[in-house]
């Protein structure tokens, strides 16, 4: 699964190191517009609706984080 988030996150930026990087929205690597971007991928992806209560930096900050909200979201 983490491959994959790390393939989606490639697809929006190819110049970051998202494999290593923990502060993906704290340091405004990924703009508002990524993240929408990012949701849609991940929903179709792995079938699931992220809800607007997990739109969160936490959630988004690293790939390992989207991994566990996926992860989460797949168990509800």
């Amino acid at each position: 699964m983490l491959d994959t988030i790390l393939s989606l996150l490639e697809d929006i930026k190819d110049d970051v190191d998202f494999a290593s990087c923990t502060t993906l929205i704290d340091d405004g690597i990924l703009s508002s517009l990524d993240i929408i971007q990012l949701i849609g991928a991940l929903n179709d992806e792995f079938d699931i609706s992220i809800p607007a209560t997990e739109i969160i930096p936490t959630n988004f900050n690293s790939a390992a984080a989207m991994e566990a909200m996926v992860k989460r979201l797949q168990d509800e």
